[in-house]
């Protein structure tokens, strides 16, 4: 592992080993960061699989029942019975935050209408009332669906962003500050055993000119 391009003083040694703590602190909280989000990436993913069944289930058998409306019905009085709606929409999205990601929560609301059913009752066929009448009930969960989905995305890639993070911290940064740390210690206990040696051999002569005057 490579060093840093530091200069190995005592002062640069404390302010790497404080970088150091800094460095696994937050490596061990991306950690646990990372795991709570796989955690809840997992239960939106098994909410997702069971939610999109249910709707492409459901959707199945509005288009089924749309089928067979047409079948019993003229295409221009399938097309005039639908063509003009006795309801509006509006649709609300508000976020909220899971583990710093913000997350859509969508919300709708619908205009009072007399009937769900555009269209009068003596020109069409019964299959036509339960398929629109399944697309309406549908509209929630088609909402919910796609409120976690998008979740999911968010959530994946903030996985993957903390993923990144962690493993630059754990195989780069921290490898590399240890790295950096030991090779100052072991250059400064050099040095000090160099100065120790110098001081040494100057006691040594200074005893040994001493000894001279005093002969």
């Amino acid at each position: 592992m490579a060093t840093m391009n530091v200069n190995p003083t005592r002062m640069e040694l404390k302010r790497l080993k404080n970088r150091l703590t800094t460095a696994r602190r937050g490596h061990k909280l991306l950690k646990d960061k990372r795991d709570e989000l796989m955690k809840r990436f997992l239960d939106i993913i098994r909410e997702n699989k069971e939610l999109r069944a249910e709707v492409e289930r459901e959707i199945s058998e509005a288009n089924r029942g749309f089928a067979v409306a047409g079948a019993v019905m003229s295409p221009e009085m399938m097309e005039q019975s639908l063509m003009c709606p006795t309801k509006s929409v509006e649709l609300d999205i508000s976020y909220k935050n899971i583990m710093s990601v913000d997350v859509p929560e969508f919300s709708f609301s619908a205009s009072d209408g007399k009937s769900v059913y555009p269209y009068g009752y003596a020109m069409t066929s019964g299959e036509l009332d339960d398929a629109v009448d399944g697309l309406a009930r549908l509209l929630p969960k088609l909402l919910r669906l796609a409120e976690v989905e998008k979740s999911a995305q968010l959530l994946a890639q903030e996985i993957e962003k903390t993923r990144r993070r962690v493993n630059a911290l754990e195989y780069v940064m921290i490898p590399q500050l240890a790295e950096t740390i030991r090779m100052i210690t072991m250059k400064l206990d050099e040095n000090e055993r160099g100065n120790l040696t110098r001081l040494m051999k100057v006691k040594d002569m200074m005893i040994k000119e001493q000894l001279q005057k005093n002969k």
